[in-house]
């Protein structure tokens, strides 16, 4: 079955580049065209990967709405079950709808004139636009942005599901050798779990804090990079300003509430979900991926400072 939804999928990507290249269908984008093939032949590969076979000792199945509910407040018995019984679409499913859901709501709220207008400030502002040309750009940009279909908001939160798929396939892979790395034994499918179901309370409850002070808050006082990276702050990165120290911005925006949850969930998901891993390896695993983390975000601050925060 994964391998037809896998081929479905691919083909589908191969037809929207078709269109974006062939048919000039610029709506479409290439960059969501390349993620759904991507996207596509992905899920046809991890059919191959075998599962764990559970065994006659295993516990039953939860069901995926007592893994969703549960892993909020009483992850470990979830990540014990899910060792035996790697299912891990349900806690994607949830992500991609509150994110989707998000993404469409600040878009509807801030207004694609607007986001449009932000974001080629920051483009002025970081000089990737010349300055003899920075009025006329931007012009064209909003009147891009105003003129566009039902089409584009129909990819924007498409595109954001299939990035957030392949993040977490990524993540899963990083896990999986790390687990390896330190001794303990853990499958694909296990670590894949991991991936989803440690994300999934933080980016709900973040989601939802952000949705709600998107309507609380004055659309004066909305800027798109902010509203994009969402508008429920519990990090560091409110005691400095982005502007003036971007890089310390960076780094302290990466230490917050939100990130402390995602470890402990994470660090708890990989000693349960896998095998003969240590408390004190899962949680060293989790500060060498921060600190990676961190050293991509300093490279894009580097590149583009204007754009942080």
């Amino acid at each position: 079955m994964r391998r037809i939804v896998g081929i479905i999928i691919f083909i589908i990507g191969v037809l929207l580049l078709l269109a974006y290249f062939v048919m000039k269908v610029q709506e479409i984008g290439i960059w969501f065209g390349i993620s759904t093939t991507v996207v596509g032949a992905a899920i046809f590969g991890l059919s191959f990967v075998p599962k764990p076979q559970p065994g006659p000792d295993a516990p039953p199945p939860l069901s995926p709405a007592e893994r969703i509910t549960r892993v909020f407040y009483e992850p470990e018995p979830v990540f014990k079950n899910l060792r035996y019984h790697p299912r891990w679409l349900a806690a994607f499913l949830v992500i991609a709808f509150a994110a989707s859901i998000y993404t469409i709501a600040s878009t509807q709220r801030l207004g694609p004139a607007k986001m449009a207008s932000d974001l080629a400030d920051r483009a002025i502002a970081g000089g990737f636009i010349p300055p003899d040309r920075a009025e006329a750009a931007k012009a064209a940009i909003i009147a891009q942005a105003e003129n566009q279909g039902v089409l584009t908001k129909i990819i924007t939160p498409l595109s954001g599901i299939n990035f957030a798929f392949l993040i977490m396939l990524l993540l899963a892979g990083i896990y999986t050798l790390c687990v390896l790395a330190f001794g303990g034994r853990i499958n694909f499918w296990q670590a894949l779990c991991v991936a989803a179901y440690s994300s999934l309370p933080p980016i709900v409850i973040e989601r939802i804090l952000s949705l709600i002070l998107l309507y609380v808050k004055s659309k004066d006082d909305l800027e798109t990079i902010r509203v994009q990276r969402g508008l429920a702050r519990a990090d560091l990165g409110i005691l400095v300003s982005a502007m003036d120290h971007p890089y310390l911005y960076t780094i302290a925006s990466m230490m917050g509430i939100f990130t402390l949850y995602g470890w402990w969930l994470a660090a708890t998901g990989l000693r349960n979900a896998g095998e003969k891993l240590s408390s004190g390896s899962a949680w060293t695993i989790l500060i060498i991926l921060w600190l990676l983390g961190v050293a991509l975000a300093l490279a894009g601050a580097m590149f583009a400072p204007s754009f942080v925060g």
